[in-house]
């Protein structure tokens, strides 16, 4: 179903374009990619709905300038868009789309290919003019609150690879606004690892905010404190407060590649080996399948790390009614205190294990080969069992 809207813009707009009723208004304009501007693009559909059209009809229907429908018909002729009849006076058809179109949309990937490629020279320009700078230009100071802002998602659009995070408050810019660059990035295929502060990750709605962007792909651990706030792009750039504790953010330091950021990037994967998983209350292993959403959202929060009046407030419930479902959940674990509930959760794979650290692998009792081939663990020595200490 087709509906027309009045347009008030400028002398080469039509007075009224057809718009699809079922289709959002931002998303009308899918033709500027191949150089349609809303008046071109007005026309073809015209055309398109309404072979054969003639010139006559356009400028009746659209109630558009003769003389900007001329070089809009002419743009849409030389593009291969519309062709027009040999009849006197002529009339104008549209050319298939699926193959017009194709046509234009390759011609246009192959221009962003090549400036891709011109990007990428100019980046390795960039890196061996900066080789060469002065110390004092490897750290940049911005501010302004807008002036930031605009820096965060500029870092963060440009990313390549992956983005690293740690979150902690204030905020320059509302996790809601960064919210769906997130989501463009991940699904680009950029990655993210993020580190949350358990005193910030406490203010924010798990379920709303983090448990989306973890679905999508972002791999979330928490820290008890946050040493600072962070942003680090691929390997190239890092982003953290001028000051050590701001109350808000208005000044924010750029670290270039150097040592300094090197030691940032260091600082990051320290915090990371030791972090906790954030965990999704939809994770399917083989021991959550016996849990309800609700206490695999609740073991989720307690794995976190935070205080049980925040975890209350995550999961919309009072602070009674949160310590009633708190031990229904011990119960249903089958133990006493909250201590044997996290062993148990991890004993039925309710919890991930902790990773270990890159360069430290998981240590291995000594194992032997049985007569049957299979390896169990070896016998332990005098010294080793339980009851006698090491001397």
């Amino acid at each position: 179903m087709k509906a027309w809207r009045m347009l008030d813009s400028g002398d080469c707009s039509p007075k009224f374009v057809l718009t699809p009723t079922d289709v959002q208004q931002e998303d009308h304009l899918m033709l500027e990619i191949v150089g349609l501007d809303s008046t071109a693009q007005t026309v073809y559909e015209l055309v398109i709905d309404n072979p054969p059209a003639s010139f006559d009809e356009i400028c009746r229907r659209l109630e558009i300038d003769d003389a900007c429908l001329r070089k809009v018909l002419e743009k849409l002729l030389s593009l291969g868009l519309l062709k027009s009849t040999a009849s006197v006076p002529p009339k104008f058809t549209a050319t298939a789309p699926d193959v017009a179109l194709e046509v234009l949309l390759l011609e246009q990937q192959e221009q962003i290919k090549r400036a891709r490629l011109y990007v990428e020279q100019l980046a390795g320009r960039y890196i061996r003019t900066a080789a060469g700078r002065e110390p004092a230009e490897l750290v940049e100071v911005v501010s302004g609150q807008q002036a930031v802002a605009q820096l965060v998602e500029q870092i963060v659009r440009s990313t390549s690879n992956e983005i690293r995070f740690i979150d902690k408050h204030p905020y320059a810019v509302a996790p809601a606004v960064l919210a769906p660059v997130e989501a463009e990035m991940l699904r680009r295929g950029i990655a993210y690892r993020a580190l949350y502060d358990i005193a910030g990750l406490a203010t924010r709605s798990v379920q709303a905010e983090i448990e989306p962007a973890i679905a999508m792909g972002e791999e979330a651990r928490v820290i008890p404190e946050a040493p600072l706030k962070l942003i680090l792009s691929d390997r190239r750039l890092a982003l953290l407060p001028l000051q050590s504790n701001p109350t808000m953010i208005d000044s924010v330091v750029a670290v270039h590649p150097s040592a300094m950021l090197d030691a940032l990037s260091a600082l990051f994967e320290a915090l990371w080996r030791t972090a906790l998983p954030i965990l999704s209350p939809t994770a399917t292993s083989a021991g959550a399948r016996s849990l309800t959403p609700e206490d695999a959202r609740l073991i989720a929060l307690l794995t976190a790390g935070l205080p049980d009046q925040a975890v209350a407030r995550q999961l919309g419930l009072s602070y009674r009614t949160f310590q009633r479902r708190l031990g229904a959940l011990i119960e249903h674990l089958g133990v006493r205190t909250r201590f044997q509930a996290g062993l148990q959760a991890a004993f039925r794979g309710l919890v991930p294990a902790p990773s270990p650290p890159a360069d430290q692998p998981e240590a291995q009792a000594p194992r032997e080969s049985g007569a049957d081939g299979e390896q169990r663990p070896a016998p332990r020595t005098p010294d080793e069992r339980p009851g006698r200490g090491a001397s």
